[in-house]
């Protein structure tokens, strides 16, 4: 029986397996996989590893909804520690954030070659995968369920709306090839071309206006199916996951996946951040239901624009879009996109998940001191080097052992 809009949530955290000491990446997912069956934590979740399109990349995710986020930090956390305990005898270790700040994936990429190989073969057939937007990529996916048309097209709506200041929130990605990066969430710029020359799979990231199941298959799976056709003869990518756009709809499981969110430095940053997304997503789909009138209402040139501000400067990105700024509830002048998320999680009703006294330090530190990439910029500081750069992400991967939230302050 499919869910009730926010009755559940399920989270995807992804990471990449590193060198104990150097950091390189190491293509272990096999091995760790192997010894890795799922398991059922205390509060009845049915947590599991798997694989991701490369084998430095594995994947933690609860099977089944959880109906309160807070009930999925322990398992993660406790999964993480397992994970690295397996690791050890290889010299490796997980390593947290979207990306690898010096990995060269034109050498050091594997394409997975068990199980779903086919599906991987064809991507690495059709697209160049030993590149940043395919082999350096790691995110956290939000899943949301709906439990009817009527409540996929409200769900879809609010989604799309938030969706552009997400990286404001959850950027993680501000080093890449052994360099400061153009941007805060760096990931999002790779992720929004690698499947070009095609230009459907991701579209312009931020979804269009759609209100049905029906229009969503005409407009958004059908271009792209007709589109890889060509390239694709025995259909083996012609299902709904080939979509790439920033949230898409998973009607296997009747859900929307968010995708613009870069995995944090511990399983608790992450719950939060979750957190804080779906209790605003929450009001945005209140107020859809008082004000129907407004769906859709913002053309996806307009909240695209948005979203490549954010990308580009977090929680610094001016926000001066009037008819955004009201969508959300925003009272008066032009702002930040880190004010906006602090007037957002403040106006949220008091029993919303991210008023959990659970993620109030952690969203804390968000607010005041920025996106964990604009923390990683301040704790690297002037020297990057290849020595200063190990230092901090030696530190972000002890902050993922032990379930610490990383400030630029810490020694």
């Amino acid at each position: 029986m499919a869910l009730h809009a926010f009755a559940g949530y399920g989270l995807e955290l992804e990471y990449m397996i590193v060198d104990r000491h150097t950091l390189a990446v190491r293509p272990f997912a096999t091995r760790l996989l192997d010894q890795l069956e799922p398991v059922v934590s205390s509060d009845g979740t049915r947590i599991s590893w798997s694989n991701e399109l490369v084998a430095h990349v594995v994947e933690l995710k609860n099977e089944q909804p959880s109906a309160r986020l807070e009930l999925l930090v322990a398992g993660f956390e406790a999964e993480i520690a397992r994970a690295n305990e397996a690791l050890a005898p290889e010299g490796a270790r997980l390593m947290p954030t979207a990306m690898h700040p010096w990995m060269d994936p034109a050498t050091e990429t594997q394409v997975w070659p068990h199980d779903e190989a086919g599906i991987y073969a064809a991507y690495e057939r059709i697209f160049d995968c030993r590149t940043h937007g395919w082999a350096n990529v790691q995110s956290m996916h939000l899943n949301l369920p709906f439990a009817n048309d009527r409540e996929f097209g409200r769900l879809h709506a609010a989604i799309r709306l938030l969706l552009p200041i997400l990286p404001a929130l959850a950027a993680s990605s501000p080093f890449c090839a052994g360099r400061r990066a153009r941007a805060l969430d760096q990931r999002m710029v790779f992720y929004r071309t690698n499947s070009d020359p095609l230009t459907t799979i991701a579209g312009d990231v931020v979804p269009e206006a759609v209100s049905t199941r029906e229009e969503y298959e005409e407009r958004i799976l059908k271009p792209m199916y007709e589109e890889i056709a060509p390239h694709d003869a025995r259909g083996i990518l012609q299902h709904e996951w080939l979509n790439s756009r920033g949230a898409i709809a998973r009607f296997d499981r009747n859900a929307i996946e968010v995708r613009v969110l870069d995995v944090q430095e511990c399983p608790l940053a992450d719950v939060a951040i979750a957190a804080a997304v779906s209790s605003v997503l929450r009001a945005v789909w209140e107020r859809e239901a008082r004000l129907p009138q407004s769906r859709n209402t913002l053309d996806t040139p307009v909240l695209s624009t948005i979203l490549e501000a954010c990308v580009r400067d977090g929680d610094r990105a001016g926000i001066g879009e009037p008819s955004y700024l009201s969508m959300l509830g925003y009272p008066g002048r032009p702002c930040t996109a880190g004010e906006l998320w602090a007037h957002l999680i403040a106006d949220c009703p008091p029993d919303a998940p991210v008023h959990s006294p659970m993620f109030r330090d952690v969203l804390d530190v968000v607010l005041d001191e920025g996106p964990l990439a604009r923390r990683l910029i301040a704790a690297v500081g002037q020297d990057v080097s290849p020595e200063r750069l190990r230092e901090v992400y030696r530190r972000l991967c002890d902050c993922l052992q032990v379930g610490r939230v990383f400030s630029a302050d810490d020694s």
